[in-house]
């Protein structure tokens, strides 16, 4: 499959060592001003190969692919403010970390418990959350061990590290920044061409043709899908909430997708729509594209309240109100993007919670981050005799010195097919 349309992407072996700069930036530069943030001396991330850690996995340089066996890592704050990474464990990590394990010498706890002891930090970090899955990594036995390890000196000094997991996860480099737009821009050539008569034989393809034609395209293209691409179909007559759905495509059909990929770490989720032309049409339905307008307006009304020390409630309450107040009916899930799909950092709303989310939603709004723009406007369409048409949009948007910014702009008209 000719795959070139999406544009370049580099050979595992280039990105590695991309990557590992990236990496090693951000241990440099970013960690020590978060674990300040924080208000933590030592942070420790222990995982077993099998049952990683979620930061974990975005603290090993390339190209480990695991916590091997038992993957001990300790930042520990110095006196000037810089951060001292040590890695406890069998095997070495790219030269990112001291190691201060000699398993011939001692027993990995007793190496654990000297190094930390040693340094005498005040308040040790350690991943366990109630409210995020990303910063409760460190497992029940682990725990467990970790405190009989430390002692009860030592143990007592421990603290939930989630502050730092989560901003070590949700912040975004100059660097990535930089090269984020390209993910992006990849996404909309990807959804382009699905939408297009190259993919599409209205009456002859089905929704499930384009969801595997975008999932197996990513694939050759050495782009990791983080979830299964979907496709469905609003039609006069088939609304978007009908229990069961016509896959066979149509002219006069309204087309829907959803599509995200991973690529240098970092991921992308896309939703857009299409309109398959009938005989004689040039364009959508004038009803169509107004609905597609009051989706863009929903848009622009997010990002505008979208702002540093905001929480995500907030966030959602402000922007919900602005529209109803405009006649537009509004859903909004909007969800921040990075090293995972449904990334670290605050929760905008979900689309069973318009009234907003206890815990997660109440995490701030900070800058450097990215954001999928999610959400919903439903509007009746007049040439579908008023039938109510969802204009479901996904983009992709940063916030950075405090102003939200489209990574690759947004669709603002239909895909014609």
């Amino acid at each position: 499959m000719d795959t070139s349309f999406l544009g370049p992407v580099l050979p595992l072996r280039e990105q590695a060592p991309l990557r590992n700069a990236w990496l090693r930036q951000r241990l440099d530069t970013l960690l020590p001003e978060l674990m300040e943030r924080a208000g933590l001396d030592m942070w420790l991330v222990v995982a077993r190969e099998y049952n990683e850690d979620p930061v974990i996995m975005t603290l090993l340089p390339e190209p480990e692919m695991a916590a091997r066996r038992r993957t001990i890592l300790v930042f520990s704050r110095r006196p000037d403010g810089s951060v001292e990474r040590l890695t406890v464990s069998r095997y070495a990590l790219g030269g990112l970390y001291d190691a201060v394990w000699n398993p011939d010498d001692e027993e990995q706890d007793v190496c654990l418990r000297r190094v930390v002891h040693a340094r005498n930090p005040r308040r040790i970090g350690v991943n366990v959350s109630r409210t995020f899955a990303f910063a409760d990594g460190l497992s029940h036995q682990e725990h467990e061990r970790l405190v009989a390890a430390l002692g009860p000196e030592l143990s007592v000094r421990m603290v939930s590290a989630e502050p730092l997991a989560i901003g070590w996860l949700e912040r975004r480099t100059a660097e990535e920044l930089a090269r984020y737009p390209q993910l992006v821009a990849m996404g909309h050539r990807l959804i382009a061409r699905a939408f297009s008569r190259a993919v599409i034989r209205p009456g002859e393809t089905t929704t499930d043709d384009v969801i595997w034609w975008m999932r197996q395209t990513l694939h050759d293209h050495g782009l990791r899908p983080w979830f299964q691409p979907n496709c469905e179909i609003q039609a006069p007559g088939q609304r978007y909430d009908a229990a069961e759905k016509r896959v066979i495509i149509q002219p006069g059909d309204l087309l829907w997708c959803d599509v995200g990929f991973s690529y240098l770490g970092l991921c992308t989720d896309q939703q857009q729509h299409a309109y398959v032309l009938r005989d004689g049409e040039a364009d959508a339905p004038a009803g169509l594209r107004a609905a597609l307008a009051a989706g863009n307006r929903l848009q622009d009304l997010l990002l505008a309240e979208m702002r540093v020390g905001r929480t995500g409630n907030e966030v959602l309450r402000a922007s919900r109100e602005r529209a109803i107040a405009e006649g537009i009916t509004p859903s909004i899930y909007t969800h921040p993007l990075g090293y995972h799909g449904h990334a670290a950092g605050p929760t905008i709303g979900l689309w069973d919670r318009q009234g907003g989310v206890a815990g997660n939603g109440d995490y701030p709004l900070y800058d450097s981050t990215v954001y999928s723009i999610e959400l919903n406007a439903v509007s009746a369409v007049p040439e579908w005799d008023g039938q109510p048409v969802r204009i479901a949009l996904e983009e992709d948007a940063a916030l950075v010195g405090n102003r939200m910014s489209w990574l690759d702009g947004r669709q603002e008209a239909l895909h014609l097919i």
